[in-house]
């Protein structure tokens, strides 16, 4: 086989290699990004407040994130596939059995922890293949995986809006589950890694590590965990705009007012889907080129300002539905510049294993976007303390990002990165 024979099928076989992975997340996004939609029925059957029903949405997102690491090393041993289709089958059938419950506790052990750790399971290890096949566009790879699970409830929320308002909750989550859990399933099973030599040609855009890193060397390193608690600050306010968004347009008014045919919270909801698929390879491609720290400042200060916007604008419906897509904008592009990040720093051999690390940030930042911020609704009866907190860590996350991560990561590259052997960039 000529040279250029092979390079084209190289070619070929990661552009399909991305368009699986792409239609696998799309299949598992709606458990986390249409939960907003079937908060009241769960209320109502259970009889909880607000609070216990927003832990099940936390719950999903703390065991896709803080089993990642257990994920991601059995991932990396034995190979995508076959753990990628168990997870989308997992997902599915979270809300097979969610449909049955009637308790509380029931809730958090279908929706929560099936949900959660099938989703888990399908999103670290597409993402994990990727930043494999993509070594020269691994922003934007993995930006287009991350916007398979920004855009796949842009599919799924109308029909599920109009189908529980047709036939009820349980029958909706039955339906999708299985519908759902089959594509994804279907999808994984053409996974695979790159072959021995197959993509070693291909050069980086960016910087890049010597090394590949293990886990422990990692976690031993300042710029770990300085991203971890950045991930962990724009993870809190971007979860809790999708965990709580229907009740606080219910709060400003806005949820039920008609918006060109349609009423506003489906609307906004379909709207901010597809601005938060469309970020995820918008700013993973702009990071290739100009750099990841360069580009999450921009982004980062850019979800502030956004979110700041929409609140002062609440009372004006259409202004407040399309502001809240430009806030989904401003906040997706984590899911690619987090992981290329990561990557570029820390090596490829163990990329899923380290990036499931880095993802339990998700898992806090959950909890504080979810129950706490639920809380804190509760306490002082108002959403304005909320975004006030949301508005600030956006900022001050955008600003690390420029005036920290951006030179000690140059340190690091260079070898000069505190007292530890450093490996330089190549």
């Amino acid at each position: 086989m000529s040279t250029k024979t092979t390079g084209t099928s190289v070619g070929n076989a990661r552009w399909i290699q991305l368009l699986l992975g792409l239609i696998a997340m799309m299949a598992i996004s709606s458990p986390q990004y249409v939960w907003t939609l079937f908060v009241k029925s769960f209320q109502s059957t259970t009889g909880a407040a607000l609070p216990a029903i927003q832990i099940t949405f936390s719950l999903l997102i703390v065991l896709q994130t803080f089993f990642s690491p257990l994920q991601g090393w059995l991932i990396d041993k034995f190979g995508p596939k076959l753990l990628i289709a168990l997870g989308a089958l997992l997902s599915g059938l979270g809300w097979v059995l969610s449909a049955q419950i009637t308790s509380l506790y029931g809730l958090y052990a279908t929706y929560g922890l099936f949900c959660g750790i099938g989703t888990g399971l399908v999103y670290v290890g597409i993402v994990g293949l990727m930043v494999r096949w993509f070594p020269d566009k691994r922003g934007f790879a993995t930006g287009m995986v991350a916007a398979g699970y920004g855009f796949g409830a842009i599919a799924t929320t109308f029909p599920i809006s109009d189908m529980l308002a047709a036939s009820g909750y349980q029958h909706t989550l039955t339906t999708f589950g299985i519908i759902l859990g089959a594509v994804g399933f279907l999808a994984a099973l053409g996974l695979r890694d790159p072959k021995p030599g197959e993509v070693s040609g291909i050069a980086p855009m960016v910087s890049t590590a010597k090394k590949d890193y293990e886990p422990k060397e990692m976690l031993k390193t300042p710029i770990f965990w300085l991203m971890f608690v950045m991930m962990t600050m724009m993870s809190t306010g971007g979860l809790m705009v999708i965990s709580q968004f229907a009740n606080f347009t219910k709060d400003f008014g806005v949820a039920a007012v008609v918006i060109w045919g349609f009423a506003a919270l489906p609307l906004a909801l379909t709207i901010d889907r597809i601005t938060n698929g469309l970020t995820r390879p918008f700013f993973g491609y702009v990071s290739d080129r100009i750099g990841r720290e360069n580009t999450m400042g921009i982004a980062f200060i850019f979800e502030g300002l956004a979110i700041a916007a929409m609140v002062a604008l609440r009372d004006n419906p259409v202004a407040f539905v399309l502001l809240s897509g430009v806030v989904f904008f401003g906040w997706g592009e984590i899911f690619s510049l987090f992981p290329s990040t990561l990557t570029d720093t820390f090596g490829t051999k163990n990329a899923t294993t380290n990036y499931g690390f880095l993802y339990m940030a998700q898992g806090i930042g959950s909890i504080l976007g979810g129950p706490v911020a639920a809380q804190i609704h509760d306490s002082t009866g108002s959403w304005m303390p909320v975004f006030g907190i949301i508005i600030g860590l956006d900022i001050l996350t955008g600003l690390l990002a420029l005036f920290v991560l951006k030179p000690w990561r140059s340190a690091w590259f260079s070898g000069t990165f505190g007292s530890a052997k450093m490996a330089p960039a190549e």
